[in-house]
């Protein structure tokens, strides 16, 4: 074989600034001690096909702060954690116990934390200053890393200022805050627009969706769809996240109850027949050094290539079964049951 016709799709069709995280398809958020211990007992068994993230802001009690974060460290840096994919979402920036929390979280937990999820920026200024505030608590307690970050857009300046948000090299995933965003708008939203259904419906929210998607996609970092809270209706939560999908460009979704993960990871994972499709492809095209190939009479380049690469990548996060000869070949480590 030739030194061409092994290079893998990473190389040959992504430059070193268009690579997006690869992260898994849905973000589990849990804030009680005994829930967060059974979602990490969850990502367990089912592995690496949803974070866990550990809610230091809404989570956490009034008053309660500094202690809750203390548990949510012990619980990312133990043996629970079990993929490094445990993640913790902080405090705004302008609560009091801020600072505090984030060297209690990067001290105690910080080289095993996946991320940190800023909520509440106003705009990408602030969003700046809680970056620095993060990369100076990793710098005082863990210098050898640089730990991601994921954001929340829920209010108006930051949606403004999605664009410039994605822009910023910290950041790797924004997150749509639904509930927040539709509060800041002082009852001109109606209640039903943070329903499964009517979220769908809003214009205003409608253009907050794209508008965060396309920020990401412009600057190669993962949109994250927002919650869905009627949590026993997983038909609704289905097709919120088929929608969010296909037809919103969005690739990672949040979850609030144990019951709604797989449901998401089973909604985001790409049809069968298209996995298949997208290997026989690969599989031409690395043999043909990446030059245009035909496939059932119709003809691929590059860009296609691109594009059935997301396909497999995406199987591959969501645990879908991939050919034995793809998966040796294009992933190393394939994700554990």
């Amino acid at each position: 074989m030739s030194e061409s016709t092994c290079v893998h799709p990473r190389e040959a069709l992504f430059g070193a600034d268009d690579a997006t995280p690869d992260l898994p398809v849905c973000d589990h958020y849990a804030g009680v001690e005994v829930r967060m211990k059974k979602s990490l007992e969850l990502q367990a068994e089912m592995g690496p096909v949803f974070d866990v993230t550990l809610d230091c802001e809404d989570g956490a009690p009034v008053g309660g702060e500094i202690e809750h974060a203390h548990l949510v460290a012990e619980l990312a840096a133990s043996a629970l954690n079990r993929y490094g994919r445990v993640g913790a979402r902080l405090p705004a920036l302008d609560h009091e116990r801020f600072e505090e929390v984030l060297d209690i979280l990067v001290a105690d937990a910080g080289e095993r934390l996946a991320y940190l999820m800023v909520p509440k920026p106003r705009d990408a200024a602030e969003l700046g200053r809680a970056v620095d505030a993060i990369d100076a608590a990793m710098s005082r307690h863990v210098p050898q890393r640089l730990i991601p970050v994921h954001t929340l857009i829920e209010t108006h300046g930051a949606l403004r200022d999605a664009m410039a948000i994605a822009a910023n090299p910290r950041i790797e995933s924004l997150s749509f805050g639904l509930m927040d965003f539709v509060s800041a708008h002082r009852g001109a939203i109606p209640a039903s627009a943070m329903s499964a259904a009517g979220q769908f419906e809003h214009p205003l929210v409608l253009r907050a969706k794209l508008e965060i998607a396309a920020a990401c996609h412009a600057h190669a970092k993962v949109p994250s769809h927002c919650v869905v809270t009627e949590f026993k209706d997983l038909d609704a939560l289905r097709a919120a996240a088929r929608r969010a999908a296909d037809a919103f460009g969005y690739t990672r979704m949040w979850s609030i109850h144990p019951a709604q993960i797989r449901a998401i990871v089973e909604a985001f994972a790409p049809p069968a027949a298209e996995i298949d499709l997208a290997g026989e492809i690969l599989l031409l095209a690395q043999a043909a050094g990446w030059a245009p190939i035909r496939h059932r009479d119709t003809l691929h380049d590059r860009a296609s290539y691109r594009y059935f690469w997301h396909v497999l990548a995406r199987a591959h996060r969501t645990g879908q079964a991939i050919d034995e000869s793809l998966r040796s070949r294009f992933f190393s480590t394939p994700p554990e049951a």
